[in-house]
């Protein structure tokens, strides 16, 4: 009896060591905190692809999306929605931060903080900051991967409040983005399927002229002749505002449609066909840019301009503050054409 006895408090002393080793063996939210912030503070680069689906409109939109970062502030972001045959590059160089459009041949400069002062679903040294900086963010380890879920940082928009980011345990790369609404419903979706660290480039890989000139020779340089196109109108208002009036005018360019909308507050939204600028010569902007989702606007204190599937949209407002600028356009670009 004392033998089993005695067996029994070995095997129950054995499992226990067990145990204990194999707590001590997992990392904690801490741990992995700090390893991705090294990782971050390590690496001199990267270049990433991935799938980007916005959930916003009546139907997903699914974009490709291709990454470059080179420390400390070289960036390329390569959009394109393939369906609408439609791209953006974003870049931050040495000169500014520049958007283009190559279908258009458009070039803007801003004089921007962008990517530092907002969330960036992309880009993996923000997705570490937002954790770092979210001291309620959740954790939990999954068998090949980690995932958090923490407070978003975007600029005059509260309805996207909350994010889930995935990483890959083995190397710390981002798997995937899910932004989440209020109710925890993902609006925005990125998948990574590439990722790789401490990558080299060109001299000129950022470049805003050799992008430019690299992104025009997969797209085609040229707006529809036709000066036919969809009207949309927004579904998203402040309380109290509704349409006042609808005109439709021709303009050099073109026809030109202005809704006039009124009540507690008021706005102007301004549609027209887009045109191919003659020169790609960089137009300075004295707004910021900002993420639409589907495509990157000009956000000033009083408008919000924006290119999209070839049409130029402009809101304009003195009375409306810049998240209430936001919501109207993003539930524009979420309408299918009356």
């Amino acid at each position: 009896m004392k033998r089993v006895r005695k067996s029994f408090v070995l095997l129950v002393t054995g499992i226990l060591f067990v145990l204990i080793l194999s707590a001590c063996g997992q990392k904690s939210q801490q741990d992995i905190v700090g390893d991705l912030n090294k990782k971050a503070e390590e690496m001199t680069s990267y270049k990433a692809k991935a799938k980007m689906t916005i959930e916003t409109g009546n139907d997903p939109q699914e974009y490709r999306v291709e990454i470059w970062y080179k420390k400390p502030e070289l960036y390329r972001v390569y959009l394109e929605n393939p369906k609408k045959d439609q791209s953006q590059v974003i870049l931050r160089n040495g000169n500014g931060v520049f958007v283009l459009t190559p279908s258009l041949n458009k070039s803007f400069r801003f004089h921007s903080d962008w990517p530092n002062n907002s969330s960036q679903v992309y880009l993996f040294e923000s997705l570490v900051k937002d954790i770092k900086n979210d001291s309620a963010a959740q954790f939990k380890a999954k068998e090949s991967k980690y995932v958090f879920e923490t407070k978003t940082n975007y600029q005059h928009n509260q309805m996207l409040p909350t994010q889930e980011i995935t990483f890959h345990k083995k190397t710390m790369a981002p798997a995937s983005v899910k932004v989440l609404d209020s109710d925890k419903k993902p609006m925005v979706k990125v998948e990574f399927s590439h990722f790789e660290f401490n990558k080299s480039f060109d001299k000129d890989a950022f470049d805003e002229k050799k992008n430019m000139t690299l992104s025009q020779m997969d797209v085609a340089t040229s707006a529809d002749s036709s000066d036919s196109f969809a009207v949309k109108t927004p579904v998203d208002m402040p309380e109290g505002v509704k349409k006042m009036e609808e005109k439709e005018m021709m303009t050099d360019a073109g026809k030109r449609y202005v809704m006039t909308y009124g009540g507690k507050k008021s706005f102007t939204l301004i549609q027209e066909k887009a045109r191919v600028a003659e020169a790609s010569t960089p137009v300075t902007m004295n707004g910021e840019p900002v993420d639409l989702g589907m495509t990157v606007g000009v956000l000033t204190d009083q408008s919000l301009s924006w290119t999209s599937d070839g049409v130029d949209y402009l809101i304009s407002s003195s009375d409306l503050s810049k998240e209430e600028l936001l919501m109207v356009a993003k539930s524009v670009e979420g309408q299918s054409a009356k």
